[in-house]
């Protein structure tokens, strides 16, 4: 039984109650997680700001980054462990889960670093005067953190928290809670003060609401649907709490007629791929241009008949759906599909080993999409890309545009003035001209726009939203 982590300490929930812990690739249980409330929520906020007041206030921006490079180095050494640990809770193959572990040292690395670089100004000002600005933490963050990418997002969310000052209290996803509970055990060892980092599971219309509804809580940090980002902000609003928002997106990969098709093509497979399509940033809309769309439909279509699904342990080209509800939206999505009568181009292969009882889609591409179809508007989460042609330039600009999103977008072409025209008018927080990180890089500040959010993680720009603006003027004639 996992138990939860609050102020270095493993805690039994109050409530007394569990919540059974899915292993995707069969559909078994295998362990079990703390169903906790309000008053655990309560217990970690109440831990975190004894923290702040005795002992994380006191320490220097140099010491926070020695403590994250410490805790940076644990996961190094522990990072087989924490990759076995993700791969059974969220059904993740081989390589995706330590490449997940790996991301998450590089995320505490990356904010170590610049712990000590978060610098304020002098402003120039009447005579007689000095006026100054410098960044303060906003005390205690709460983060809610989404079942696909647990490790990642705590990495950018709390890595770029902790290294702004700031003390943090973390509601897991309840399918994906492991990793997050050991990383915190990891950072006790390396030293961080009790309180400091809290981990509380248990299902988001009751921890999550009360860690978003808690007035100690002073900055929240979500990432997961738009509806549910709706209604953190209205609870956040009630009490004037800011808020950073990542909602998702319908992200596009726009590909020319002299577009390189060799580098193209497996990008564009794995940004849909990867994760089993259960990425944010996945590029779910494939836009191409008329010239090429046949022969490159033909070669992708190739390309995923050749792909395999199955057991997160056989680390394979795509693993299993998160849990049965999520396999569902997925067959809901393409039995809509059928209904309408989209045409699909080719399907990959679940193998036999695959469990009946596991959690399996195999990779779907589907074409001539409509563009107000759902299909085109809303999240699959899942390895389903939709194709459509577009005629010219403008036209691929206004398919890309035609969603409520706006987190990533893919563009392929030679023509340098025609990257730069696109990359403008492309509305979307991240443009990648020729490759397609699907939000990759610490290093590269991550949101939306529109209804994917707003705010950014990543990078060193996330330090400014973990972090307040003061402006002090002093009078000295």
């Amino acid at each position: 039984m996992q138990l939860n982590y609050i102020a270095n300490a493993s805690v039994r929930s109050s409530s007394g109650k569990t919540i059974p812990v899915i292993d995707p690739s069969d559909g078994q249980a295998f362990d079990e997680i703390q169903r906790s409330n309000a008053q655990d929520i309560d217990h970690a906020v109440q831990a975190a700001h004894d923290c702040m007041d005795t002992v994380w206030r006191k320490i220097t921006a140099a010491e926070r980054g020695r403590l994250l490079m410490r805790l940076a180095e644990k996961v190094e050494q522990h990072a087989d462990e924490l990759a076995m640990i993700e791969q059974r809770d969220c059904g993740k193959p081989t390589k995706q889960a330590k490449a997940d572990a790996a991301a998450l040292v590089r995320y505490f690395e990356f904010y170590a670093g610049a712990c000590d670089k978060l610098h304020g100004e002098t402003l120039p000002y009447l005579d007689g005067y000095s006026v100054m600005t410098w960044r303060e933490p906003h005390g205690v963050t709460g983060h809610i953190i989404p079942w696909n990418y647990p490790m990642q997002i705590f990495g950018r969310s709390v890595g770029g928290a902790l290294a702004a000052g700031n003390v943090c209290v973390v509601k897991p996803a309840e399918d994906a809670c492991l990793s997050l509970i050991r990383v915190a055990q990891l950072a006790a060892e390396a030293g961080f003060p009790a309180g400091a980092i809290n981990i509380v599971t248990g299902y988001g219309h009751e921890v999550g609401d009360a860690l978003a509804r808690h007035k100690g809580i002073h900055h929240i940090s979500f990432t997961g649907s738009p509806k549910i980002g709706t209604l953190i902000q209205q609870v956040a609003a009630e009490r004037h709490c800011p808020v950073t928002l990542e909602l998702g997106g319908k992200s596009p990969q726009i590909v020319f007629a002299d577009a390189d098709l060799d580098a193209a093509i497996p990008a564009v497979i794995n940004a849909i791929v990867q994760n089993a399509g259960q990425t944010c940033s996945a590029g779910s809309r494939l836009l191409v241009d008329e010239m090429i769309y046949e022969p490159l439909l033909e070669r992708l279509g190739q390309a995923f008949e050749r792909l395999r699904v199955g057991p997160a342990t056989m680390d394979l080209d795509v693993g299993p759906l998160i849990r049965q509800t999520q396999q569902q939206r997925v067959w809901d999505f393409l039995s809509d599909a059928q209904v309408a009568g989209i045409p699909m181009v080719a399907q990959g292969e679940i193998v036999d080993e695959a469990p009946d009882t596991g959690f399996y889609q195999a990779p779907t591409l589907l074409r001539d999409v409509p563009v107000m179809h759902r299909l085109a508007q809303e999240e699959v989460f899942g390895p389903v890309l939709c194709a459509m042609s577009f005629r010219d330039e403008n036209h691929a600009v206004e398919l890309a545009n035609a969603t409520q999103f706006g987190l990533v977008a893919g563009i392929w072409t030679r023509d340098g003035s025609r990257q730069f025209r696109m990359a403008k008018r492309v509305q979307s927080g991240q443009v990648f001209i020729n490759n397609y990180g699907a939000g990759g890089g610490v290093e590269l500040p991550f949101g939306g726009v529109k209804s994917s959010g707003y705010g950014r993680e990543k990078g060193f720009e996330a330090l400014y939203g973990f972090t307040t603006l003061k402006t002090v003027a002093i009078k000295h004639g």
